[in-house]
């Protein structure tokens, strides 16, 4: 960008996005209907069922990773950090920030057993 393109620019706005937030440089969707019920069947049907919440990040908004007994994962975005918490709880499900304990090692097994092609 040369010197003379930041004063150009300054006095220009920019529409906000109507569909998506703005994170950053990047348009990222919103959660909505579909994300939570398909968050509610993955704890209706697995077992030993985890939440491990991820802070929004410049590239994405808040998410919970689900992770059942076996390592068995989904993650999709949600509106905010506490409706991540409430979802989990009215589930009975634990959770955690993902920031300060990370995800289990179960995941990354899974993870690695699935490419393998053990699953």
């Amino acid at each position: 960008m040369g010197m003379f393109d930041r004063i150009r620019r300054k006095g220009r706005t920019r529409a906000p996005a109507r569909d998506a937030t703005r994170t950053g440089s990047t348009r990222v969707r919103a959660s909505d209907g579909e994300d939570v019920r398909h968050l509610e069947s993955f704890v209706a049907t697995r077992q030993g069922v985890e939440g491990f919440v991820e802070p929004r990040t410049a590239v994405s908004d808040v998410t919970l990773l689900l992770v059942a007994h076996d390592g068995e994962w989904t993650r999709r975005r949600v509106p905010s950090v506490k409706w991540a918490h409430d979802f989990a709880n009215r589930h009975r499900v634990p959770s955690y920030d993902a920031a300060v304990v990370g995800v289990p090692q179960r995941m990354r097994d899974y993870n690695r057993r699935k490419k393998a092609g053990g699953l």
